[in-house]
């Protein structure tokens, strides 16, 4: 396993600094201009933009004043958009990403301090709609990628988990901080981060609450693709696209078979791929065309 960016622990004190310093420098800054740089995109409610491009929706965290910063409000408003999303038909693909710097730095400070957390464990208005978006990303019939373009903290990283595949750039940085701030987490990290890295890397990243690039990241099982900042938009675009080439019904089914399968042992999980059926319409009309293109 390559260690090119793997961090020391003196480099992740000094990312977590960096973070700090970019939350404080950030909120005393000037509003961001009013002008949508997408012309695209539509405001679904404080700090989220969806836009659609075919049958790819992107939904993007705005809030970059604050390193989009997780708050209730925001959060509602993410599981609202996801659960529109997820029954659009002409939706196949969705891409969830942040705006400017950051994924998202995780939960904002803000809402921590005005519902302190009792042993550990953050408020049910944080709860509630973070694990409703979570479940979303995880089961809705969609393939959901994290695209992830920056800082992507704990909370922020628990909503990247839950996505089918996540694209980091090289220059993104991602970390379990819960340990660092005296936290537990509630909305999946150690079911997911476990399953994604296998159980020794998870604790160790979970224990150290240390900071990884977007290349370790990729080399840990954590990220599906990395590739430079600058090269992101293209990559994402290209991989939803390919997928939303396919089969809708055998998309759904799949997600349904992979999630089933992680959930039960080898025997079990054979079971049910033998036993359940999905509807798939359109098999007939996609043989018709083999051997013809």
């Amino acid at each position: 396993m390559s260690n090119r960016c793997s961090a020391t622990s003196l480099r992740a004190i000094g990312a977590n600094a960096t973070l700090n310093r970019e939350r404080q420098r950030s909120a005393g800054s000037a509003a961001p201009d009013s002008a949508d740089p997408n012309p695209l995109c539509k405001p679904e409610g404080m700090g989220i933009l969806t836009s659609d491009d075919g049958a790819i929706r992107t939904i993007t965290i705005d809030r970059p004043e604050a390193l989009n910063a997780l708050t209730p409000a925001l959060l509602s408003e993410l599981a609202d958009t996801l659960s529109n999303a997820a029954t659009t038909d002409s939706v196949r693909v969705v891409v969830l990403t942040g705006t400017g710097r950051a994924f998202s730095a995780g939960v904002d400070l803000k809402a921590l301090a005005a519902e302190p957390p009792e042993d550990g464990d953050v408020a049910g208005s944080l709860n509630n709609p973070a694990r409703r978006a979570c479940d979303l990303l995880s089961t809705m019939p969609k393939v959901t990628i994290a695209k992830v373009n920056g800082f992507c903290f704990t909370g922020a990283l628990e909503l990247a988990l839950s996505c089918d595949l996540l694209v980091a750039a090289e220059e993104a940085k991602l970390g379990d901080t819960h340990a660092k701030w005296g936290l537990r987490p509630t909305w999946g990290m150690s079911a997911r981060l476990m399953r994604a890295v296998g159980p020794v890397r998870a604790r160790e990243l979970s224990y150290t609450a240390r900071t990884i690039g977007g290349r370790e990241a990729f080399d840990l099982g954590i990220a599906s693709h990395c590739v430079p900042l600058a090269e992101l938009e293209e990559a994402v675009t290209e991989l939803a696209a390919a997928i939303a080439e396919n089969s809708p019904q055998s998309i759904a089914a799949y997600k349904d078979l992979y999630s089933a399968q992680q959930q039960r042992g080898l025997h079990d999980g054979l079971q049910y791929e033998y036993a359940t059926m999905y509807p798939m319409g359109d098999a007939g009309g996609r043989l018709d065309t083999f051997g013809k293109s």
